[in-house]
């Protein structure tokens, strides 16, 4: 179900989650882009490894397939790991996944090692469909929320921000990626030879506008920084390819009708004329990374102040 945006809310973009979940419902549709998806997962590994955290609840907003569940789950081997995706196929998709890495696994374990070692495997994560607005969990419910390339296919990022520090135990950790404005600015320069007036490509946030969002939901001493990776193509076909898989153009706004061959040839010769020295066609992605953590609270529900003795100190 699709809710309407609420008036305290604001949109990034007029994102139709109903069409996110259309474009993301063939998982195998989207596994040739997942390259990158992997290299912005393993930069936030190593992120994360920096800071001290030991969660006993994870939870993976845009699980996807499921890479990052094992993933996560060999990092916080105690823990229990959860993951949540706006479209039914995903998860039903990481749960064959993970059966069958476990499987494979359990099979190679019982061959190694003896019968009383080789059972250790952890149980599967608990995988739901839903809106990142509206988690299906109780207050507190999660130390640690790990979101890789989702975020941006949320109209109301802001709304997703409260929602997530509601979830948050104190303390807790967010930990997300995005992609930024620059991201598909080559395929943007394209359209814009032909048909200025419409939006071909979603106009994803900025940083700092992020920064605010944070700090505007509660969330303490946020952390934001962005890098640009190119990524080049063999041809216009493939580049084009990957951008429907990173999702495509879920705006309620986008052109309804085919473009004209004329004008798509000229799409294609602009992105033509970007060939690089080596014959590749580069298309650039934005990435942006953010972390916060959840704070203690200052009120009480009434509004009353809360103090704080350290009855430790000296």
């Amino acid at each position: 179900m699709q809710h309407p945006p609420s008036d305290s809310a604001r949109l990034s973009a007029p994102i139709d989650l109903q069409r996110v979940r259309h474009l993301f419902r063939n998982p195998a549709r989207v596994a040739d882009s997942d390259f990158l998806r992997r290299e912005i997962a393993n930069r936030m590994h190593e992120r994360l490894a920096l800071v001290k955290i030991d969660p006993a609840r994870v939870l993976d907003a845009g699980c996807g397939q499921g890479a990052d569940l094992s993933v996560l789950q060999g990092s916080f081997p105690d823990a229990q790991v959860l993951g949540i995706d706006a479209s039914a196929a995903m998860p039903a998709a990481a749960r064959n996944e993970f059966a069958s890495a476990h499987s494979s696994m359990n099979r190679l374990l019982s061959k190694w090692l003896p019968a009383k070692l080789g059972g250790g495997a952890h149980a599967a994560p608990r995988l739901i469909c839903g809106d990142f607005a509206q988690l299906p969990l109780n207050m507190h419910a999660v130390d640690l929320i790990w979101s890789n390339l989702a975020l941006h296919w949320h109209p109301q990022p802001d709304r997703v921000f409260a929602e997530w520090r509601r979830v948050l135990a104190v303390d807790g950790l967010l930990m997300f990626s995005c992609f930024g404005p620059d991201t598909f600015k080559e395929l943007r320069a394209a359209f814009a030879t032909v048909d200025d007036a419409a939006v071909h490509a979603l106009p994803f946030v900025d940083m700092h506008d992020f920064g605010d969002m944070l700090i505007n939901a509660g969330f303490s001493t946020p952390v934001m920084d962005m890098e640009t990776i190119t990524v080049t193509y063999e041809s216009v076909h493939k580049l084009l390819a990957d951008v429907r898989a990173w999702g495509g153009n879920p705006l309620a706004t986008r052109r309804r009708g085919l473009m004209g061959r004329k004008a798509w040839a000229a799409v294609v010769h602009s992105l033509e004329q970007n060939r690089r020295s080596d014959g590749r066609i580069p298309l650039t992605f934005e990435i942006i990374y953010g972390h916060a953590f959840r704070p203690a609270p200052r009120t009480t529900a009434a509004g009353e102040a809360i103090i704080r003795l350290d009855l430790h100190r000296k």
